[in-house]
């Protein structure tokens, strides 16, 4: 599924989203992540031992939030994914996704450096988006 323009914007201007999984035994689990949009997918990066990534493993549903909230309610925005993960632990694909991620978050490599075989980066193919506000 492709994002509309406004959707896609927002997605590329926000600094964290929320990622929501669900464990084995069907509990919530909802944590920020930094996110990256890259050729109608979305990105994001994680240790491998992550809970995140147990849950993604047994279901690789998931779904992102990604929001900007203020008190005037008129000018509230946000999109929401829903989506199914691969985890890719190692190679090319790794490899470009940590180097959009270190360009996106100047931070990230000295702060949290991903290293192939012990962070995953989690490539969602969008399945349903819903959007306000924009």
């Amino acid at each position: 599924m492709r994002l509309k323009k406004a959707e896609a914007d927002f997605i590329r201007w926000a600094r964290v989203c929320r990622v929501a999984t669900v464990d084995q035994d069907g509990m919530p689990h909802n944590v920020p992540a930094c996110p990256l949009l890259d050729d109608h997918k979305l990105y994001f990066a994680t240790a491998g031992d992550a809970k995140k990534v147990k849950n993604l493993e047994n279901n690789p549903r998931l779904a992102l939030t990604f929001d900007d909230y203020t008190e005037a309610w008129e000018g509230l925005k946000g999109v929401m994914v829903q989506g199914e993960a691969a985890l890719i632990p190692r190679g090319p694909r790794f490899r470009t996704i940590r180097r959009l991620l270190y360009q996106k978050y100047r931070q990230y490599e000295s702060q949290a450096a991903l290293e192939e075989g012990e962070s995953v980066v989690v490539e969602v193919s969008i399945r349903k988006v819903f959007s306000w506000g924009l």
